[in-house]
């Protein structure tokens, strides 16, 4: 299982005062206002950084770093990745996964012998539910809606994700 998760990309500077913009890879970006300090990932020289200040912009966040006061000082920090770490996540429902903790799991039809079908790949979200995207084993892909009817058990702690098939999806 993941230890820490992405929630955002630095695109660009804001501004001449040390602030960038930064794309939201979570699905809650004001969950940024509750944030005190990220895990900065450039390359492979991981920083924990302050947040002094969050405002938002259209789909954009714009923060100010600790330790970032110029136009300059940030220039450096395109594509640069913003984590959390595991415990500073946001609290998951009954029956509520992170993605980063699905992809991976190996997906075992409900038939008698719990036969493996194949791997999640890709999590979809649409507007009604999530749609899992399986690899399967003989090279075709599976998207199996995220529910009740289809997805049995998850169990990402164990590596594994118990599906019915229904009639049609293959």
């Amino acid at each position: 299982m993941e230890t820490r998760f992405q929630v955002g990309v630095i695109t660009s500077p804001h501004g001449v005062a040390g602030e960038v913009n930064v794309f939201p890879t979570t699905d809650d970006p004001k969950r940024f206002r509750r944030l005190k300090e990220v895990i900065l990932v450039q390359g492979k020289t991981e920083k924990v950084t302050e947040i002094e200040s969050v405002k938002f912009f259209k789909q954009m966040v714009i923060l100010k770093l600790k330790g970032f006061d110029d136009r300059d000082s940030v220039e450096k920090l395109r594509q640069c990745s913003l984590y959390v770490p595991r415990e500073k996540a946001v609290r998951l429902q009954k029956d509520e996964y992170f993605i980063a903790d699905l992809i991976g799991l190996k997906v075992l039809d409900d038939d008698k012998d719990r036969a493996e079908i194949g791997v999640i790949e890709d999590v979809m979200a649409t507007g009604a539910n999530d749609v899992y995207v399986i690899k399967m084993h003989d090279g075709r892909e599976l998207l199996l809606p995220a529910i009740k009817q289809c997805v049995l058990q998850v169990s990402p702690e164990e590596g594994y994700l118990l599906v019915h098939v229904l009639d049609g999806l293959l």
